[in-house]
């Protein structure tokens, strides 16, 4: 455990010392790649935040990120990671997994599709769940600009296409307030529930 926390620190380090020397924001502001779509309709499968970055322990984003998205849109059939791991309780043969997935790749380079064991993995969930978007928030980062930043992706599970890929970003303010991570849960929402 304490290897893997140490690769994983490594990879996000990397990223952020990558995207400054390169000239790009390490909010990753230009990094936004693809195009949310209308998700009026659908059903959703939104997935726990997988890593942290300069985040106070004891500071949870989730259920921000769950308030958001159930507030900016109620035409949306949002699952969050509470059901999924609801039924995966009641359903002790299915390996799946909704926390430490492998998303180091998304901090590494432009992702196209995903494949195997992450593919397997949202696949898995989302059937569980009848949903046929998932949305993955791979990152949280507190910056050095005193905010809150969060790398996301949006995948269609049938294939693994990596549908929107984008860094939105909260207001700033301290790291343990409710007000800046409200802001980029907020942020996050208004980018895939753009439609209400």
């Amino acid at each position: 455990m304490a290897l893997h926390s140490r690769t994983v620190l490594g990879v996000v380090s990397a990223f952020f010392l990558a995207a400054c020397a390169s000239g790009g924001s390490a909010s990753g502001q230009d990094e936004t790649r693809g195009v949310v779509p209308d998700l009026r309709g659908r059903t959703v499968l939104v997935l726990p935040t997988q890593l942290r970055d300069r985040v106070p322990n004891g500071v949870t984003i989730d259920e921000e990120v769950a308030y958001a998205l159930g507030a900016r849109s109620d035409a949306i059939d949002w699952v969050f990671p509470e059901e999924v791991e609801s039924i995966l309780r009641r359903s002790p043969g299915i390996q799946a997994h909704t926390r430490s997935l492998p998303v180091e790749m998304f901090l590494q380079a432009e992702v196209k599709r995903v494949g195997d064991p992450l593919y397997g993995e949202i696949r898995r969930l989302t059937t569980l769940a009848g949903a046929d978007i998932a949305i993955i928030p791979v990152l949280l980062r507190y910056g050095d600009d005193g905010a809150y930043h969060m790398v996301a992706t949006l995948l269609e599970p049938v294939t693994g296409r990596v549908l929107w890929f984008a860094t939105v970003d909260g207001a700033a303010g301290a790291p343990e307030e409710p007000g800046p991570l409200a802001s980029v849960a907020d942020a996050l929402a208004k980018a895939v529930a753009w439609g209400r």
